[in-house]
């Protein structure tokens, strides 16, 4: 596996950068910094940057079928509607909120969140404080509604699929664990837990992840500045890619052979001592490697 070293395509600064999604369809990157409550839309033909004040924290952007955004953010799920006459800005339309299921929680919000291949949306809630278990994981199929796939949960964070659909990876972060599950495609119904990967303390906290078409998953390590990559049969670490940030969040494949891998990171609860270390903190990257990874699919609506 050949993997090029991270190149810091913005010096974004971002409190707590997070949820990498490629838009094939505009050939552009969403991600979102959730502490700065900004949903950022990257060009990588023009390099420039882009960003939508919403008001409440973002944990994740992807882009809808109709040309939408959907977001999770701390009031719910919503879609956001942009203003194509903005452009090359960002600027919204419409705001509708799709499914609040946490009313009762006001500690909690939405954190990672992505699409299955059949345009239904996999989403996490966490406490704001990171210490209850008071977070779930959400599906929300397009017509059918909001359910509950798992409770229980401190930090929902990393999402993937196998190439064949038929697997889904799933992080909660303090847990340090990838676990697998049996997934059904025409359902979304997920069974049969088992453990793939269980971290050392010694790489970071596996935080955001992405997959490959080779059985690879690919995982950002909150505290351990690198993006590790697994291989998902064998729960075994095959390469530990180091970067200037000491914060990585999560990843994506993207551009048009989907070998681009976009990585956001965070400056938040740094020290004096992490910034001398990592001055990149808080910036977006890329790096180039000889595999294609899994796309990111769009919401159905």
């Amino acid at each position: 596996m050949k993997v090029s070293a991270p190149e810091l395509l913005l010096d974004a600064q971002a409190q707590l950068g997070e949820g990498p999604a490629w838009d094939e369809a505009r050939n552009c990157l969403w991600w979102v910094d959730i502490a700065g409550e900004r949903l950022h839309r990257y060009v990588p033909q023009s390099g420039q940057d882009a960003f939508l004040e919403l008001g409440q924290m973002p944990g994740y952007a992807v882009p809808c079928r109709s040309g939408k955004i959907i977001l999770g953010m701390k009031n719910g799920i919503a879609t956001l509607e942009l203003d194509d006459a903005a452009s090359p800005g960002l600027a919204a339309a419409q705001l509708n909120w799709v499914a609040q299921p946490e009313p009762h929680l006001p500690h909690n919000r939405f954190n990672d969140g992505k699409c299955d291949p059949s345009g239904r949306l996999l989403a996490g809630t966490m406490d704001i404080n990171e210490k209850d278990a008071s977070g779930a994981l959400y599906s929300l199929s397009p017509g059918e509604g909001l359910r509950v796939l798992k409770t229980d949960v401190r930090i929902s964070n990393g999402l993937a699929w196998s190439a064949d659909y038929k697997t889904f990876y799933y992080i909660d972060t303090p847990t340090r664990k990838i676990m697998a599950y049996d997934y059904d495609l025409a359902s979304g119904g997920i069974a049969n837990p088992r453990l793939v990967v269980e971290v050392p303390e010694s790489l970071g906290w596996p935080d955001g992840m992405t997959s490959d078409l080779r059985g690879r998953l690919w995982v950002g390590m909150w505290g351990g500045a690198a993006i590790t990559v697994w291989d998902a049969e064998k729960g075994q670490l095959l390469e530990k890619i180091n970067f200037p940030a000491k914060n990585v969040t999560s990843c994506a494949f993207g551009g048009s052979q989907r070998n681009t891998l976009y990585v956001t990171s965070a400056r938040i609860g740094l020290d004096a001592a992490d910034w001398a270390a990592f001055p990149a903190s808080g910036g977006l990257f890329r790096l180039e490697t000889d595999v294609e990874g899994m796309p990111t699919f769009r919401f159905g609506d």
